[in-house]
């Protein structure tokens, strides 16, 4: 079983990343396929982040997903609140049966840089950049895209400008885990802190606050 990493926030909310290397059957036994998929990878994926909802809460109703015009999916009532994520051969999901909940992975590349003035302002940059070797700056950046990404999910209404509606103010990194101390403008400035964690290859940040 190729659990790559589960973490219990508490008793009512639990994230989980998949490293996807079974079948499509593997996943069709267990999760039915929710809409017109063609892309076989990206049907792997969506199957993924199915299962993992009823890995991490095996009451989770999955047939009751609907998708709202924002794209982001959801169940009638909020019995769950869910968030799930997709890149390269993994998938991450978080479940809530209280609390709003936004997550999302990101393996680091160099091309980063290529966008990282569309979604982080100059304070930002210096934030994250400043003193760091260039390692380390590719995955500060890529942390940063996730953050705002967990974010945009958490906020769940769409039309949010990542660069001059979210601000990140501090980064605190021990080791292969941190948080992330940051603010969402609209309508009002609304406080938030994420929680992220540092793998090999990948980034995750999540977002859990009612």
């Amino acid at each position: 079983m190729p659990l790559f990493y589960s973490h219990t926030i508490n008793e009512t909310t639990r994230l989980a990343i998949w490293h996807i290397a079974e079948t499509e059957d593997f996943f069709l036994e267990k999760v039915p396929i929710s809409r017109a998929i063609t892309h076989p990878h990206k049907r792997l994926q969506h199957l993924a982040g199915r299962y993992l909802l009823q890995w991490l809460f095996p009451d989770f109703p999955l047939h009751l997903i609907q998708v709202a015009d924002t794209r982001k999916p959801y169940l009638p009532g909020d019995s769950h609140h869910f968030s799930i994520s997709h890149c390269g051969d993994y998938a991450a999901a978080i479940v809530s049966t209280t609390e709003r909940v936004g997550l999302d992975i990101e393996i680091p590349v160099d091309r980063i840089r290529n966008i990282q003035h569309k979604y982080l302002g100059e304070a930002e940059l210096l934030m994250l950049l400043e003193n760091q070797p260039k390692a380390a700056q590719i995955q500060r950046l890529t942390l940063a895209w996730s953050a705002k990404e967990s974010i945009f999910k958490w906020y769940s209404l769409g039309e949010m400008d990542f660069k001059l509606q979210m601000h990140l103010h501090r980064l605190h990194a021990d080791g292969d885990q941190g948080s992330i101390e940051a603010s969402l403008t609209k309508p009002e400035c609304i406080p938030l802190l994420l929680k992220c964690r540092f793998f090999e290859p990948l980034v995750l940040s999540w977002l859990a606050t009612t």
